[in-house]
């Protein structure tokens, strides 16, 4: 077979890990809030477990500060 070069490479490993935390009760009456009011908007229900991923995804994305002490702490581990 011939060497063929994609730009996409092979893909990263998606598989879900297991955390726990514990959350104050304010917290979880919040999040089960949000839960309602996306099933609402989207006519499907989820999950808090489903959208708390997501969340935190969306939380760090946003995060310039973050993003920029991640590269700094990543190139400090490669030298």
């Amino acid at each position: 077979m011939s060497k063929t070069s994609l730009k996409i490479g092979p893909l990263p490993d998606r598989t879900p890990q297991k955390l726990t935390v514990q959350i104050d009760p304010s917290l979880v009456a919040e999040l089960e809030d949000y839960s309602q009011v996306h099933s609402q908007l989207h006519g499907e229900e989820v999950n808090i477990a489903v959208l708390v991923p997501h969340m935190l995804e969306a939380f760090l994305a946003s995060d310039a500060g973050f993003r920029k002490a991640r590269k700094v702490l990543k190139a400090s581990q490669k030298g």
